[in-house]
């Protein structure tokens, strides 16, 4: 009977775990004035941070995949939803509830500039699950900072 490899089992763990995961509900679309825009953006940036730091443990533990499988996969599973809350985030909150279509007639050059990082943000955590690249975590690191500067400039 033939067995498989350390990578190939971690990698089926990982993907049964993301394929049992429970779906992620963002907030909903009422104003209730509960949430503040400066609480969104923490969380934005806490969720880069658990990004970050789920590449790296991820990058470590991939070096004895056979010991470390369990971890591996709660790591890569953590990513992934990270990056998901950023991406609800940024389009159920700031695209469909924040950022005003008047302010294209308003002041076109501001809210293209939040539009595009919108985009670049929700891009870069997508880039953020499809590797371990830091490189990619940076990215959106800076993304969300600019993001954040620009839309508490209203």
């Amino acid at each position: 009977m033939k067995t498989c490899s350390p990578i190939i089992t971690a990698a089926a763990l990982a993907l049964a775990a993301l394929a049992t995961a429970p779906n992620l509900v963002a907030h909903c679309q009422v104003p209730c004035g509960i949430y503040s825009d400066d609480t969104v953006i923490i969380d934005l940036q806490t969720h880069q941070e658990t990004i970050s730091k789920a590449m790296q443990q991820i990058t470590e533990l991939s070096k004895k995949p056979g010991e470390n499988a369990n971890q591996l996969t709660r790591w890569v599973v953590n990513k992934e939803e990270h990056a998901t809350k950023i991406q609800q985030t940024m389009t159920q909150y700031f695209l469909a509830q924040r950022v005003k279509l008047a302010e294209a007639d308003t002041d076109n050059q501001a809210y293209l500039k939040k539009i595009t990082l919108i985009h670049q943000i929700i891009v870069h955590a997508m880039k953020c699950k499809q590797s371990t690249d830091l490189g990619d975590a940076a990215k959106l690191h800076q993304a969300i900072d600019l993001f954040a500067k620009a839309y508490q400039a209203k």
